[in-house]
């Protein structure tokens, strides 16, 4: 597959990144604001979280989806440590970036939807990582290419290719499948979650 095509992208994300935001905290809420509250108890509304429906628009939903993702991912990471103690490379997602919807070609071979309608929406995004090797700091990017579909059920996944920034003297990784990494997975879990409105409203 000619990779060319995606430079123009590459050159735009990786020049910076947007902050990724975690979920907002809720306010405190003081008896005051609730004149029927007794002093020194919180309102049980406080506690009840908003129902909360997944998106439809794509945009919308990637918004909330690169807020979460590191959260997320972070969570999928620790699992998968907890379960390979041995393992000496461990690392976090800090920040996921400004995501990019213009779509390009997969080429023949990689993904073939069953009918013209059925073409996945495709986001780019860029996630800072950085990883423990052996007792070392690496920081680095990671530029991700993703494929998802819109059901009567809701928003599903379809695959992830994703690429490693390289030096500006040296050409780029070739991209991977990284649907079952840990972004990936944190992607479907996440996505799940959106569909059951168990996630916090933008």
């Amino acid at each position: 597959m000619q990779w060319q095509a995606t430079q123009k992208w590459l050159c735009w994300i990786a020049g910076g990144l947007v902050a990724g935001g975690f979920a907002p905290s809720l306010a405190a809420t003081t008896h005051s604001d609730h004149p029927t509250a007794l002093p020194g108890h919180a309102d049980a509304a406080d506690y009840i979280r908003p129902e909360v429906t997944c998106p439809d628009n794509l945009e919308s939903l990637t918004a909330i989806l690169l807020r979460d993702l590191p959260s997320y991912a972070n969570r999928v990471s620790q699992r998968a440590r907890n379960r390979e103690r041995s393992l000496d490379v461990f690392g976090y997602v800090l920040l996921a970036g400004r995501p990019e919807f213009e779509p390009l070609s997969l080429g023949p071979g990689e993904y073939t939807p069953t009918a013209p309608e059925d073409d996945p929406d495709q986001v780019f995004f860029t996630t800072l990582e950085r990883q423990y090797v052996t007792g070392e700091v690496v920081q680095f990017q990671h530029y991700h290419w993703l494929f998802l579909t819109q059901a009567e059920s809701g928003w599903r996944f379809v695959l992830m290719l994703s690429q490693i920034g390289s030096p500006s003297d040296e050409p780029p990784s070739p991209p991977t499948d990284t649907s079952n990494g840990v972004i990936g997975r944190a992607i479907q879990t996440w996505l799940r979650d959106c569909r059951a409105g168990d996630i916090q409203p933008l």
